[in-house]
């Protein structure tokens, strides 16, 4: 049985964001909150943007592209429609940010958000929320199909808090790995995206179906939690309980042959997560684990080999040569310096 321990250590540190993105990342949604902030239209409506999303809860992996700023407006009219939301804002926004050296306009309208350019910031972009606060205390947010729809985003940062607790500090860095390997198998940009892979580990957790007795088979028994939900969507649909909304359900954006995709690739990566977790060869075992984590977003391997092996798993001539009790060892070169 191979742990790997340290090199899910060191994996976790090749998926973790540089610090100049996380600088950037804050300095971006300070700008934006503070032009929203200044805008006298918006006064009114009680406007108190805060942070939220992946980088809010210390879940994003390398590297951090975009920022979600959750403007919540605390005394706007029930009768206000999303569509004149969403404009005020982009028009607060545009006046502020208007167009790149380039020419490109920085502000982008989007069906719930308003996007905020920042190229400065190697691409990264803010996404501007508008939220109006509901009578129960919880939120809306503008829908596609421009009404509102409710929400709790602010909510999965203390459950996320919570579950790390019980978990040790572990279902932080389990979290990590989990977004990871879901851009590894299904490719970035793809569907269901990384919230997903997030909010199906955090079910799994609270159900008691991931071990808590290490990170390599608290790794492995998420992997087969996710893949037996994905093989499940189809008998109880593709949806989870919200756990920021009691008796609300989350639905997550895929097409037919995305959520089919993720059930084939997730029960693969399930299966072969095992399979390393029973070699007994650390190498071969190594090699496994790489094919899940792939590569971070600098084109890096994120799972490294342990000491003693080659890149493709097997001993290296001065590691089959020099063990205890081995009869071959190999003759010095007379360099004692």
């Amino acid at each position: 049985m191979a742990l790997l321990s340290r090199q899910f250590e060191q994996a976790l540190q090749s998926i973790e964001p540089p610090r100049d993105d996380k600088d950037n990342a804050a300095a971006a949604h300070q700008i934006v909150r503070d032009v929203l902030m200044a805008a006298e239209e918006l006064q009114d409506w009680g406007l108190e943007p805060i942070l939220i999303g992946s980088y809010k809860r210390n879940v994003s992996i390398r590297r951090v592209k975009d920022v979600d700023v959750f403007c919540r407006m605390q005394e706007i009219s029930d009768d206000v429609l999303p569509s004149r939301v969403l404009d005020q804002f982009h028009e607060v926004l545009s006046r502020s940010f208007g167009v790149d050296d380039d020419g490109n306009k920085r502000v982008i309208p989007q069906a719930r958000s308003i996007k905020v350019e920042f190229p400065e910031f190697e691409e990264l972009h803010v996404d501007a929320v508008p939220a109006r606060l509901r009578s129960d205390g919880y939120w809306e947010i503008p829908t596609k199909d421009g009404d509102w729809q409710q929400t709790n985003p602010d909510e999965l940062t203390t459950l996320k808090t919570v579950m790390n607790e019980e978990y040790e500090g572990k279902y932080v860095p389990l979290v990590k790995l989990v977004r990871q390997t879901r851009r590894s198998v299904l490719g970035l940009g793809s569907h269901p995206g990384g919230l997903f892979a997030e909010m199906c580990l955090y079910d799994a957790c609270f159900n008691n179906k991931v071990s808590t007795e290490g990170l390599t088979l608290g790794y492995v028994t998420a992997l087969e939690a996710i893949a037996e939900f994905l093989e499940d969507k189809l008998a109880w649909g593709r949806s989870l309980p919200d756990p920021t909304m009691p008796g609300h359900q989350l639905f997550f954006r895929a097409t037919d042959d995305e959520w089919e995709a993720a059930r084939i690739e997730f029960c693969s990566a399930a299966i072969t997560a095992r399979q390393a977790y029973v070699e007994e060869d650390s190498g071969k075992a190594a090699v496994l684990f790489r094919t899940l984590l792939g590569e971070n977003g600098d084109g890096d391997v994120v799972f490294p080999m342990p000491e003693g092996y080659n890149e493709n798993g097997s001993k290296k001539d001065s590691a089959v040569l020099i063990t205890p009790g081995s009869p071959n060892v190999p003759a010095g070169d007379r360099r004692f310096g």
